[in-house]
């Protein structure tokens, strides 16, 4: 977490312990299987009883429900989630609440692409459209992402792509140029997650097979993602322009759609539009 004010802090103390209590408020002990003991003044779980379900002390909990300085672990907060039966983003809400980064939800990598973002990818047609992951790990493509950029079944990260695919390579009108910032916006995606092997992963397998990306890594360059234009030479459409613009896909934390848009004035539309004529005819 980045630090913040003193006022910052104390209203997110303030709201850890408004959603604590509201958590533990709409359990009963039957909910969790705790045996009721005497009468019940306000409804749900009492702390003492939490504190038991996540093996915590009953004084450590009151002080962190009361939104007390305290210092606090992602093992205790599992606990106390497992505990009042929160869900991945109540999890996730509360790791931030208590000044942690959350972990992840959802978005994982070989997770099922939903009919509804395959259907935005292909209406997307003739221009290319690419849903990926957090890592740049390709999830999904359409058709004129095949077409324009030569992505075919081997390629499965877009930074592996970058450096390793020659079509692309030697389509890419600026390649040397932009190689730097590319390489500087996926450390800087890596460094909302240091802990993350998801990134080390990519950086040993790329490393591994070019030393272009080992140089530029070991520069330690951080660039801020940034409304890009890419232009190509297609060896069938000629120029083409593009402005890629990247979108969160607001209900699958760590997806992002990468839409490619035809640049005024720069023909790409109605070259675009030609290659995918040709491709239909040539599959016809």
């Amino acid at each position: 977490m980045t630090s913040e004010s003193p006022a910052v802090r104390l209203r997110r103390r303030e709201q850890l312990r408004d959603f604590l209590r509201t958590c533990r408020a709409r359990l009963t002990p039957a909910d969790v299987g705790v045996v009721a003991v005497g009468r019940r003044r306000t409804p749900g779980l009492r702390r003492e009883e939490v504190a038991a379900l996540a093996g915590v002390g009953v004084s450590w909990y009151t002080w962190l429900e009361q939104g007390r300085d305290i210092t606090v672990s992602s093992d205790v907060l599992d606990a106390i989630s497992r505990a009042l039966r929160l869900t991945d983003l109540e999890r996730a809400h509360l790791y931030l609440l208590a000044g942690l980064n959350p972990p992840r939800v959802g978005g994982a990598r070989g997770d099922e692409v939903s009919p509804e973002l395959r259907r935005l990818l292909d209406a997307w047609l003739p221009r290319p459209a690419i849903l990926r992951d957090r890592y740049w790990n390709l999830l999904a493509i359409n058709d004129a992402t095949r077409a324009v950029f030569g992505y075919d079944d081997s390629d499965h990260n877009c930074l592996v792509t970058f450096f390793t695919n020659a079509r692309y390579r030697d389509m890419h009108v600026h390649w040397a140029s932009v190689a730097p910032v590319v390489v500087a916006a996926f450390r800087a995606d890596a460094a909302h997650a240091p802990a993350d092997p998801g990134f080390d992963r990519v950086v040993a397998e790329l490393s591994a097979v070019s030393t272009e990306f080992a140089e530029l890594w070991a520069r330690h360059e951080v660039g801020a993602p940034v409304q890009a234009v890419k232009a190509i030479h297609h060896p069938e459409a000629g120029e083409l322009h593009f402005d890629v613009t990247t979108l969160a896909v607001a209900d699958r934390s760590h997806r992002y759609l990468e839409l490619h848009n035809p640049r005024p004035g720069t023909g790409t539309a109605e070259r675009l539009e030609r290659l995918a004529h040709v491709g239909l005819a040539a599959s016809v």
